[in-house]
């Protein structure tokens, strides 16, 4: 197990929230702000769309991320 500091990097990556935002340009559109960790480190990002629509995406970032760090590569 590798660690530097407090942050292993044997933890798996996880969704900590979804919340809706305020849209980045002022518009009218639906925007959600979601954080993601892994230990100490974290992740924050946002996406235009569905609460839904941003967990699926969110979701399928998760997995990717916890695949490249086990050293799996997506087909």
């Amino acid at each position: 197990m590798l660690k530097f500091g407090t942050l292993s990097f044997e933890q798996p990556f996880r969704i900590e929230e979804i919340v809706r935002a305020p849209a980045p340009d002022g518009s009218d559109s639906l925007w959600h702000r979601y954080v993601i960790s892994q230990g100490t480190n974290t992740i924050d990002g946002l996406r235009a769309g569905k609460h839904v629509d941003v967990l699926s995406q969110v979701e399928a970032m998760v997995e990717r991320l916890n695949q490249r760090r086990m050293g799996k590569r997506p087909k």
